[in-house]
């Protein structure tokens, strides 16, 4: 099929909400086969999640309460990326903010896109190594708990429900790959 068959084309935006962090446009789009309709989403500015490696073998998560969901979830190390700020800064920043800790080496590992039905967030995987810990420096009002988990143990976690994240999943197949040899951290 020609892409040009899956292509839509946007008439008119209207903005719906303009949030602290997110806004809702609505919009009217016409489809390749002449038609109109209305697509709603949300635009996000972008995010990271951290793969901590430790020299232990293991992995740093967090288990913090979130609130649209009302529960305590288990996850890695993530943030959102400020304005004019670059993704690995923002992973720097937040696994020190976070966790305390520090790292010596860096990779970003790929992009993911986890809402792609109504929003425009993409969130950048890093793998950070070479671990020290410095201290955290939370902001105001974030309450977590640091914690170390092998990958077995974390995929363990997947399945049995006790790790329901999708950036965490999908960050944790990257980081299987990597602790089992399959693929290599990039250069």
């Amino acid at each position: 099929m020609d892409d040009a068959a899956l292509i839509e084309h946007t008439l008119s935006t209207e903005q719906v909400f303009d949030g602290v962090l997110l806004r809702v446009n609505r919009d009217t789009v016409r489809m390749s086969d002449g038609h109109e309709s209305i697509r709603e989403w949300i635009e996000h500015p972008g995010a990271v999640v951290v793969i901590g490696a430790l020299d232990n073998g293991k992995m740093l998560f967090e288990r913090q309460f979130r609130y649209p969901l009302r529960r305590i979830f288990l996850e890695l190390p993530a943030g959102k990326i400020d304005v004019q700020e670059h993704p690995l800064d923002t992973a720097k920043r937040e696994l020190r903010e976070e966790t305390g800790y520090r790292a010596k080496t860096w990779r970003h590992l790929g992009t993911m896109h986890p809402c792609i039905g109504y929003s425009d967030e993409h969130i950048e995987i890093f793998w950070a190594q070479g671990l020290s810990y410095v201290g955290h420096e939370r902001d105001h009002g974030e309450f977590l708990e640091v914690i170390e988990m092998s990958i077995g143990d974390s995929l363990m976690a997947v399945r049995d429900g006790e790790i329901t994240d999708g950036k965490t999943i999908a960050a944790l197949l990257w980081a299987d790959k990597i602790f089992s040899g399959v693929w290599a951290v990039p250069e």
